[in-house]
């Protein structure tokens, strides 16, 4: 049997290739934080906005673009924005409840520090009105998937993607950086009616 992946949901990986500074460490590190569900996180909301995380911000921003024009090879001029990014605080025991990302296109996770075992879930929304119990788990009868989560790291997913992270088992408290973005420039066709021109 000759099986076809129609429509797949891509997941986008990225290394830094280096430690974080000094400087960047100590930025995120000391952070103002707030409750969480199963965690807590930083109160500013902009944090790649911070002249501290200038480097890392430019590798996320290349990392989006890359997956964009990978993904969906838009015809007309558009780019993707950093809206809103902020920290993440695990400690032991503590978790990463699920959820996705509203008012985002592509949403991210950078590793900034983490446990062994660290990994994060996806998940495949919506009802089935008929489930088979598999003898074997595969990409198209799961329900969801995971992947590690290892300091360095960058994720890239569709913000409608639910995702979450369980439990720390680890000593270390686990620290990500978590971002959103949204369209800049042409969005569809005019002659079809569903022209949009988002400004930066």
């Amino acid at each position: 049997m000759q099986l076809h992946n129609l429509f797949p949901t891509p997941v986008g990986f990225a290394e830094l290739g280096r430690p974080l500074s000094d400087e960047e460490l100590f930025f995120i590190r000391e952070l103002q934080t707030r409750p969480n569900m199963g965690n807590t996180t930083s109160t500013n909301n902009f944090v790649l906005r911070d002249p501290a995380l200038t480097s890392l911000r430019s590798f996320i921003e290349d990392s989006v673009s890359d997956y964009f024009k990978s993904t969906v090879n838009p015809k007309h001029n558009v780019s993707l924005r950093v809206t809103q990014s902020w920290c993440n605080y695990s400690e032991p025991g503590q978790y990463h409840h699920k959820h996705a990302h509203p008012n985002s296109y592509i949403s991210g996770v950078f590793y900034v520090q983490t446990n062994a075992d660290d990994k994060i879930y996806f998940y495949k929304d919506g009802w089935q009105q008929i489930k088979f119990p598999p003898s074997e788990w595969n990409a198209y009868n799961s329900e969801s998937w995971w992947f590690e989560a290892t300091a360095g790291k960058l994720i890239l997913f569709p913000s409608s993607l639910t995702h979450m992270v369980p439990e720390v088992k680890g000593d270390d408290v686990r620290i990500s950086l978590s971002f959103n973005t949204f369209p800049v420039g042409n969005v569809g066709e005019e002659m079809d009616l569903t022209g949009l021109r988002l400004e930066a």
